[in-house]
């Protein structure tokens, strides 16, 4: 996932600045397609964060009901 991202990244940078567009605009392309790659990857690391708590969670309940014990 991570190369596909930083490939699609190079491909945008580079379609951008081969485009016929000013400088201005492009610079303004180039920050407003870098914020939304790092808006991306945030949603995407909040994912992952949600989904390893609830693993870690369905881990612990699982050796809580194996050892008839619970943590607090």
């Amino acid at each position: 996932m991570k190369s596909f991202l930083f490939g699609l990244g190079v491909g945008v940078g580079l379609a951008l600045l081969f485009a016929p567009m000013s400088g201005e605009e492009t610079r303004r392309n180039l920050s407003d397609q870098a914020n939304d790659l790092a808006d991306t990857a945030r949603e995407t690391g909040e994912q992952v964060r949600k989904q390893v708590r609830g693993g870690i969670s369905a881990i612990r309940a699982t050796a809580e009901s194996a050892t008839g014990t619970e943590s607090s």
